[in-house]
């Protein structure tokens, strides 16, 4: 097992398993390698557990990467997205109490939706290959950046109000997600 060592001005040790099944530990410059050895020791079982896990999603991303959708199948898509979205994206918009700009559907390569600072909303085409509740969740997310520009407490509690069940689809979308969007 490969294992690079980074010091650092910090007060605790941390291990992280890298997609190229390296180790990297991260230690305090007063950390000795006895120190470091000793900790790679007791946490054995945890780093083996966790390269198998990153092994597993490695295999799961190649396996994403050679069923590509065709070109007509990512318009069929968007297709469906513009018929569907918007009522949904109407539907929450009302319930936050909100208005909104322009909505396009695209195919995105990284993101779910985005809002822009005036107020339009884009959402990517394959969310229409998840259920119907992780689509809402993502419109409701998008939708609450229209009161709340960022990430706060104050913008999840907007969005936990509207939506109670999002953090269930946040987590789905982050185990599942990767299997559907595709580079």
């Amino acid at each position: 097992m490969e294992v690079n060592i980074i010091r650092s001005n910090r007060k605790s040790f941390a291990i992280e398993i890298r997609t190229d099944l390296s180790v990297t530990v991260r230690a305090p410059y007063r950390a000795t390698n006895k120190d470091i050895e000793k900790l790679l020791h007791q946490k054995e079982s945890w780093i083996q557990n966790s390269i198998e896990k990153v092994r597993r999603k490695n295999e799961q991303l190649d396996a994403v990467k050679e069923d590509k959708l065709t070109y007509a199948e990512i318009k069929s898509l968007a297709d469906k997205a513009l018929k569907v979205i918007p009522q949904r994206v109407r539907y929450f918009a009302k319930l936050i109490g909100v208005d909104y700009g322009r909505i396009t559907i695209r195919n995105q390569i990284s993101r779910w939706g985005s809002c822009s600072s005036k107020g339009n909303l884009n959402f990517n085409c394959l969310l229409m290959l998840t259920p119907e509740a992780i689509r809402d969740s993502v419109i409701v997310h998008e939708l609450a950046h229209l009161i709340e520009m960022n990430h706060s407490p104050r913008f999840y509690q907007i969005v936990r109000s509207v939506y109670p069940q999002y953090d269930n689809c946040h987590k789905w979308l982050k185990e599942n997600g990767i299997k559907i969007i595709q580079d």
